[in-house]
């Protein structure tokens, strides 16, 4: 089983999130983040090398 891990987000992005979610279908905000993470997060899994995460990272203004 998964532990639970707390994260700190904007109140105001937390609504919106959750509105997101309520029109979106989803069972709660949770599963819309944990959906949103994940889809971002394979687009760096598939990144052949650290060179193309960095440019990746450095194209959303992660990273300069």
């Amino acid at each position: 089983m998964f532990a639970s891990i707390k994260v700190k987000i904007d109140k105001a992005l937390y609504y919106r999130l959750a509105n997101v979610a309520k029109i979106g279908g989803y069972s709660s905000t949770d599963e819309l983040i944990t959906h949103i993470l994940e889809k971002e997060i394979s687009r760096f899994d598939e990144a052949e090398d650290d060179a193309e995460v960095r440019k990746q990272l450095r194209g959303l203004g992660y990273i300069e």
